[in-house]
């Protein structure tokens, strides 16, 4: 069995430094992005360099031939494995690539889990509460939602004193035009246990919401977290 991309791949053992740019893996990713390179391209960026009398292509189109193209066997080697197998794989490289095997796992774990939503202030107090319920200074958080109200991006904007913190609203604006954000949630702590928003609260509150407006980027809640209970905006009407 072969893979279709190896075709791609430059069959010459002289090396990386001496192919023409539109050849090496480096410059053809930076060009047209990792999709356009070829397993023993990708594998090549990894290992970095080849080993005496192989050019990192050869080495790197080696291991996936042993692995008869199959990546998830190349997946299951170990550090051990694959310096045994390989004159001139040391420390250095097996443990990079065991980490990149290891680490893509991770995030396609990461990837088959679904974002948190927000349907509900109290949803927004048990995904928040962890990060600011215990803290003894204020911090100002912003959750960046999808279309069904599912977290995206949660953006820590700002960390202050015990009773205040500096909060850039063009920044806000900036990270949500970024994230593409359907809406998004304004979270922050009161350390002191008092619960009902100051002056400053409000007054940033509908500041936030008039610059998000001209974004078309509705704030839907803001949400207060004490040490032992919430204030929602939205529940008391506020918003």
């Amino acid at each position: 069995m072969t893979n279709g991309n190896l075709q791609k791949t430059p069959t010459s053992t002289i090396p990386i430094r001496a192919l023409n740019d539109d050849e090496k893996p480096r410059e053809k990713a930076l060009r047209g992005g990792m999709d356009s390179l070829s397993d023993v391209e990708l594998l090549a960026l990894l290992l970095g360099s080849g080993v005496p009398g192989k050019s990192v292509l050869d080495l790197s189109r080696e291991i996936l031939q042993d692995c008869d193209n199959r990546l998830r066997v190349l997946a299951r080697m170990s550090i051990a494995e694959l310096k045994k197998k390989y004159k001139g794989v040391g420390d250095a490289k097996a443990t990079l690539l065991v980490a990149a095997m290891a680490f893509g796992s991770r995030v396609q774990t990461s990837l088959d889990c679904q974002d948190p939503q927000m349907t509900c202030s109290r949803d927004v107090h048990t995904y928040m509460r962890s990060r600011l319920e215990r803290l003894n200074y204020e911090e100002f958080w912003v959750l960046h939602l999808n279309r069904a109200n599912r977290v995206v991006y949660a953006d820590r904007v700002s960390k202050g004193g015990l009773s205040s913190t500096s909060v850039d609203i063009k920044l806000i604006a900036k990270t949500a035009i970024d994230h593409l954000s359907s809406a998004i949630i304004l979270v922050h702590n009161h350390p002191s246990g008092t619960m009902m928003p100051s002056a400053s609260d409000d007054n940033l509150t509908r500041r936030i919401i008039d610059v998000c407006k001209v974004i078309d980027v509705p704030v839907q809640d803001h949400v207060i977290i004490g040490p032992s209970q919430f204030y929602s905006y939205r529940d008391n009407n506020r918003l």
